[in-house]
This record gives structure tokens, sequence and C-alpha cells, in this order.
């Protein structure tokens, strides 16, 4: 268990810091939430196409509006959602604050951005659809996912020499 966990669990502190470090529920059961949450995740981006290498191409070559409607849709729906949060001090299911940490602007989230823009255009994948895109059978996507992974570990490698 992670120290600040251990320190928040000794002081009492009902804010969730690591809600996957929870000892107190049953791993496999939770585990088999998110399997299905996913699965029904994965099909609705392949029904909605969203995973359609054709649409994400079209979106980058500003030819259609379908995937700038979903990722806004998205953004509005997440802005609603903090601000709902935020309102009405909701909490999670286990009845913990919800914190959301102030965020500040660096220079490495443009160049990050930049980087994953292009990744997703040359290979017509993020890394949300991966999976779905594989469980359609396109199995070339593997690639990708392996690049995606390799992508983190090196960034993890190497993030305190990369500039912020």
């Amino acid at each position: 268990m992670s120290k600040v966990l251990e320190k928040k669990k000794q002081t009492g502190d009902p804010h969730c810091a690591a809600p996957n470090l929870r000892q107190d529920h049953d791993k496999g059961l939770e585990l088999l939430k998110y399997l299905i949450i996913g699965v029904v995740f994965g099909i609705v981006f392949v029904k909605a196409e969203i995973i359609s290498w054709f649409r994400i191409q079209e979106m980058f070559r500003l030819q259609s509006f379908h995937m700038y409607g979903v990722i806004g849709s998205a953004v509005v729906t997440g802005i609603i959602s903090i601000q709902v949060i935020k309102r009405f001090n909701l909490k999670t299911i286990h009845g913990e604050d919800i914190v959301i940490p102030n965020k500040e602007f660096r220079k490495g989230q443009v160049i990050g951005g930049f980087i994953f823009g292009l990744g997703w255009a040359i290979t017509g994948a993020c890394p949300g659809p991966l999976f779905a895109q594989i469980g359609s059978g396109y199995t070339v996507v593997l690639v990708t996912l392996i690049s995606a992974l390799a992508g983190t570990w090196v960034y993890g490698k190497f993030a305190n020499k990369l500039p912020n």
C-alpha cells in the first residue's frame, strides 16, 4: 500500500487519493465491472464509427464533422460533469470526496500534444479505441499498441530530462 494511502487511513482522511489501491473490496468483482464497462464502451466506439481509420483520416483532412462532433460533445460532457461534481460536492460510490487538483500549463504539454496528434494522424488510432480496433479484427493495430506502450515506457524513463 502506498505511503499516501497509508497516511490517509491513519488520519481518517475521507479523500480518495488512489481508488485502485483500496483494500476493502473484492478485486475480482471490481475488475469484472471494468471489463464489462470497457466492452460496452468498445461496442459503442465501433457502432459510432469513431474507431474507423477512414473517419479519423477524414477528420485530419477536414473533410467531415463526424469526429469533431464526437470529440466536442465529449469535451462539453466533461465540462458539465466537472462543474456538477464541484457545485454539488458529489462523492464517490464509496462516500469519499472527489478531489480535482488544479492544473498548471507547461510547454511540454504542447510538445506532447503535437507528438500525440502526429501519431494519431499517422496510425489512425488514439490509445482509447486501440483495443476496440483489435477486437474488431484489425490486428495490424497491434503494432500501434506496442508502439504506444513503448512510447509510454520511454517517456517514463526520460520524463525528468524532458521539458515540462
